[in-house]
């Protein structure tokens, strides 16, 4: 469940042209997205009978002074025997500009701290150098990798320049924060916005825009041939950067997340230097 969580913060790294001077082909929009969970597939293997949650994202910052994220990620999870209370939440702080990132992932079962994960990452020659803190004292070296503020921009900018497949290493400090891991993404054609699509409605402004159908899959590094992925993501993607009807695939399970509610907050000035 910890993986579960970092996967889909990831993901939801939104985006927006409307805020401060671009990084690559795209700005950012601080903002606040609220979506609701629920169970759309479990195998039997899984045990789980039911699940519902709510994911909460909001990101601020800028290009200039970087960006911070705070994440949380609350399940109810029913089984044949008993019902758990699953409580994720990360901070994360990224600086595109000077190759650093850091994180905190705290994992809550029934109220209680069952877990911490804490580091952080900085680009060092061509790879990564890691320092990590929880749950044990490791400093590792890696292959060059994107963070995922960083890995979003990427996406629409393959999605502006009309690029339809692409692979990409990201790093975003998940599962005990060791290792990146290898997506492959496949951006639809834009499509318009459909009548009557009540969680369009909900991201205001955005209800009538057009969008991409995007779908993610994310792979262990060293997995060779036709591996399997270890969890997969599809969602709609505004041009802005605003992702909404996520479907999240975990091998034995599936998540539909529906967006809930969505604010957008003044963009902080960015001044160059």
């Amino acid at each position: 469940m910890r993986m579960l969580a970092i996967a889909s913060l990831a993901v939801i790294a939104a985006t927006s042209a409307h805020a401060a001077p671009p990084v690559g082909g795209g700005g950012l929009a601080a903002h606040r997205a609220v979506y609701d969970l629920s169970l759309k597939d479990a195998s039997e293997r899984s045990g789980i009978s039911g699940m519902v949650g709510r994911m909460v994202y909001e990101f601020n910052g800028s290009a200039c002074e970087g960006y911070t994220v705070s994440f949380r990620f609350v399940t109810e999870i029913a089984t044949a025997d008993d019902s758990r209370l699953t409580d994720q939440q990360t901070t994360t702080f990224e600086d595109i500009r000077n190759g650093t990132f850091r994180f905190v992932t705290r994992s809550y079962v029934n109220q209680k701290l069952d877990h911490e994960v804490r580091g952080s990452a900085a680009t060092s020659g061509e790879g990564l150098a890691l320092d990590l803190e929880q749950p044990e004292r490791v400093e590792l070296d890696i292959a060059a990798a994107r963070f995922p503020t960083e890995h979003m921009i990427e996406l629409i900018d393959k999605a502006n320049e009309g690029e339809r497949f692409y692979e990409s290493r990201i790093y975003d400090g998940s599962d005990e924060g060791d290792k990146a891991m290898i997506t492959t993404t496949i951006i639809g054609e834009k499509q318009s916005a459909d009548g009557g699509d009540a969680e369009a409605e909900r991201a205001g402004e955005l209800a009538d825009d057009d969008y991409w159908p995007v779908s993610m899959s994310y792979f262990e590094e060293s997995e060779e041939g036709d591996a399997l992925p270890v969890y997969s993501i599809a969602f709609k993607l505004y041009e802005n950067g605003v992702t909404r009807d996520l479907t999240m695939d975990y091998g034995d399970f599936v998540l539909q997340g529906e967006l809930a509610q969505l604010e957008m907050y003044d963009p902080e000035p960015c001044v160059e230097q």
